[in-house]
């Protein structure tokens, strides 16, 4: 090879190196705040995932997830299964607050969606199809977008080239330093 040509397989590798490095020490802060839900409704079962915002109890999902129940189990990554129960929803935002007993989650730092910038890195933690702790990264491709959601419609979306799957929905959407951004919804 050149010397050219070998400083650019240099280059490209350590920016991925970089990137990589960026999204598991995300998803390593992130995994544990992120838990899968399971609900019943109307004798039928519905899952997604819910996102840990304080230790002692309060997890956020999105609206979509819980509608119609007003219980069910969150399932955390270290093994852990605890009730929940529903404290409030918005279908209007698609958000919804549950609440479990428990002091010791460990909860995801907030940040700041208003400084998002398109191009910007965000990672996608949730549990699509039931598969728990799934990470996926993109780009923030569009601000403030509008998302048909049935008869409604969000307001004020961040669009992502993320993957996200069923499942994922009400997971969480971080900055490249694991901050809160936003609530996936798939």
């Amino acid at each position: 090879m050149t010397d050219v040509l070998l400083e650019r397989t240099r280059h490209e590798d350590e920016a991925l190196d970089a990137y990589s490095t960026i999204v598991s020490s995300v998803a390593d802060r992130v995994v544990p705040s992120v838990g899968s839900l399971r609900i019943t409704r109307d004798g039928r079962g519905g899952a997604g995932s819910g996102i840990a915002i304080t230790e002692d109890g309060y997890v956020l999902t999105s609206a979509h997830v819980v509608a119609g129940a007003a219980s069910g189990v969150l399932s955390l990554t270290d093994g852990r299964e605890l009730d929940f129960s529903l404290v409030g929803s918005d279908a209007l935002s698609d958000l919804a607050v549950l609440r479990v007993t428990t002091t010791t989650l460990q909860a995801v730092e907030l940040g700041d969606a208003e400084s998002l910038r398109v191009g910007q890195l965000v990672v996608a933690v949730g549990n699509p199809l039931g598969y728990s702790g799934t990470v996926t990264a993109g780009v923030v491709s569009a601000l403030g977008r509008a998302l048909p959601a049935g008869s409604r419609v969000v307001e004020n979306v961040i669009q992502t080239d993320a993957a996200l799957n069923p499942g994922n929905s009400g997971g969480a959407l971080v900055d490249s330093r694991g901050r809160l951004v936003g609530v996936n919804t798939a």
